[in-house]
């Protein structure tokens, strides 16, 4: 089972080894640092005792899009709902899909800095965003404890998880986030050619076609055929314009 835990963009060292010491309580072994303001392995393993495996092995990346590369389903986290549309989840809800999915690609959980938690532009990354309940007069949480309640949540839902379903003949396993970018590019791409924004916000016409499409769980071989739709159109609308314009005008 392959879940990732990545951690964007940490400030403080003691927030890490707190999180990697909930990991192996858990019973979680994939770490994902993302640009940290400091990462220690010595000093880590010094907070978090006997945590050394988890550690030694964690990567490191100069960006989320290179934390997520390779990533099947991506799992935002957030202290509460923004104004944009998204697929927000409770943890007790998504830990059994979470499991699921794990058995068939690379999950990956993200939690944002300590200080501002996720961007909207990191969140567009991400298939679902999870929403941990607390108190409104005290809602965010440390960086370590959301990391614990996931973890933990994840550890009551693992020894009832359902088996994975059967996939069709043609199925090439869930499609990783580039795939999905990919896809995403080749669709406004070709909405562009059709002059689909004209009348209509490109940001925001796209950020719900991810959420629409983070809800799915396309395979590989679903996100290379949307992606040909959106390449199609683009192309086709390209080959009519230059043929207008090689018409010669015969007036005057």
């Amino acid at each position: 089972m392959s879940i990732a835990v990545v951690l964007h963009q940490p400030q403080d060292l003691v927030n890490i080894a707190a999180a990697v010491r909930a990991m192996a309580n858990m019973g979680l072994e994939r770490l994902t640092v993302v640009d940290p303001a400091e990462f220690d392995l010595r000093r880590i393993t010094g907070i978090a005792h006997r945590t050394e495996p988890i550690v030694e092995a964690a990567t490191l990346a100069g960006s989320l899009e290179e934390a997520l590369a390779d990533a099947t389903y991506v799992v935002g986290t957030s202290a509460r709902p923004r104004t944009a549309q998204r697929n927000y989840r409770r943890p007790r809800d998504l830990a059994p899909r979470i499991l699921r999915r794990a058995q068939s690609g690379s999950v990956a959980i993200v939690f944002g800095r300590e200080d501002r938690g996720l961007s909207n532009e990191a969140l567009d990354l991400c298939h679902e965003v999870l929403v941990i309940p607390t108190s409104p007069e005290y809602p965010s949480l440390n960086l370590a404890q959301a990391v614990l309640l996931v973890s933990y949540e994840l550890f009551l839902a693992g020894a009832g998880a359902p088996d994975a379903l059967p996939t069709g003949r043609r199925s090439l396993g869930p499609a990783t986030t580039s795939e999905l970018e990919e896809m995403y590019a080749a669709l406004e791409a070709g909405l562009d050619r059709a002059e689909f924004f004209k009348a209509r916000k490109a940001e925001s016409v796209m950020r719900i076609v991810r959420t629409v499409f983070g809800r799915t769980g396309l395979d590989a071989h679903e996100v290379r055929l949307i992606a040909s739709i959106g390449y199609q159109v683009r192309n086709r609308l390209e080959r009519l314009e230059g043929r207008r314009s090689a018409i010669p005008d015969n007036e005057g």
